[in-house]
């Protein structure tokens, strides 16, 4: 089953120089477990492999069913320096929350009806 994040998360993003940093959160408790174990870096690197030239961090928040994404080497140097029309990374979390995620076995179970 593919869930697209944007019907489980909320997301918020901004910058810290050339690093892109984007915060996915869990509408519900029942939805962390879900993003903790599908939305990987490797997920989020493949995701934005055109805009994140360098590493991605994961941090995971359990207390605020979030996750935090730190994109280095994404936003053209910074704002100061870039030449980008989102030189702080401001539309990076909503590009986040339209990756779909392939759900699979009993943790598809929290989807049925």
């Amino acid at each position: 089953m593919k869930i697209k994040l944007l019907d489980i998360c909320h997301s918020r993003s901004g910058d810290k120089g050339d690093t892109a940093n984007v915060g996915l959160i869990a509408k519900e408790k029942k939805y962390y477990p879900i993003i903790e174990k599908y939305v990987t870096k490797e997920v989020v690197k493949n995701h934005f492999e055109k805009i994140c030239l360098g590493g991605v961090e994961r941090y995971e928040l359990p207390n605020l069913w979030a996750l935090n994404f730190l994109l280095h080497n994404s936003l053209g140097g910074g704002g100061t320096k870039s030449l980008k029309n989102d030189a702080q990374g401001k539309t990076l979390s909503f590009a986040l929350l339209r990756l779909e995620i392939e759900i699979s076995g009993e943790d598809a179970n929290i989807f049925e009806k």
